[in-house]
């Protein structure tokens, strides 16, 4: 399997392209602020074919450039329809203005076909399967990609802004939520593997059981801890 990620833009997300191998179709996750080009250098240098981009969540930083890389591949975009609306009012879901100079950067809208994930679904895209799961906490339509063992590759998890390295998304903005954030946590992290390879939305590659042992978030939802007395998560992204 090949996954290329880089991070992109203003805010550092992390966008990756996934295929069976170099040379096939891919899908592409999280193309935010000036992912478009790194993207395309990524395409060309794998000679991948993408089919689909799909979105963990709706805030700018990740769907910047879901317009340009659709509309240049003529492909469809998922995303959650809790975070839709976000692709055409980005400043709404941040409560507050992000700047008119970035704004001069983005393109903001939809591309032409926009298909909405659910909790629960299997997407079966370029040759691979990505199990979806409702994450809400970071914003209400956050959603994760799994992607199952295969052969010698362990199981695969892109947790978008639920879970990083050390830490988790922030919790402050409009549809933010610290208790729905702890269980999501539970109920969509805590049950995977060791072994399961946490590809985040910002930030460095890690493993669950990295985070199992080490990151104060995990362990609170591990030893049955609820939303109150959290800290607050330090800022990556949005």
């Amino acid at each position: 399997m090949l996954i290329a990620g880089f991070p992109a833009g203003a805010w550092g997300t992390n966008c990756y392209l996934v295929a069976p191998a170099a040379g096939e179709e891919c899908v592409i996750i999280d193309p935010g602020h000036q992912a478009a080009p790194g993207v395309e250098e990524a395409i060309s240098k794998h000679r991948l074919k993408p089919v689909a981009v799909v979105l963990t969540h709706g805030h700018i930083d990740h769907v910047a450039s879901v317009v340009p890389v659709c509309g240049a591949h003529d492909v469809p975009a998922w995303i959650h329809p809790e975070d839709r609306y976000m692709m055409s009012d980005p400043e709404k879901s941040l409560g507050r203005s992000i700047g008119m100079p970035l704004m001069g950067e983005l393109t903001v809208g939809e591309p032409d076909d926009v298909r909405e994930l659910t909790d629960g679904v299997r997407l079966d895209l370029a040759g691979l399967e990505f199990s979806v799961a409702h994450a809400p906490g970071h914003t209400r339509g956050s959603v994760t990609f799994r992607m199952p063992e295969r052969a010698d590759v362990p199981s695969v998890f892109f947790s978008g802004d639920l879970l990083f390295a050390g830490s988790i998304g922030r919790t402050d903005l409009p549809g933010g939520d610290m208790a729905e954030m702890l269980d999501s946590l539970a109920r969509v992290c805590l049950p995977l593997e060791d072994s399961t390879v946490v590809l985040s939305g910002h930030g460095p590659q890690t493993t669950i059981g990295q985070e199992r042992a080490a990151n104060p978030y995990l362990r609170q939802v591990a030893a049955g801890g609820q939303g109150a007395g959290s800290p607050t998560p330090p800022r990556r992204g949005m």
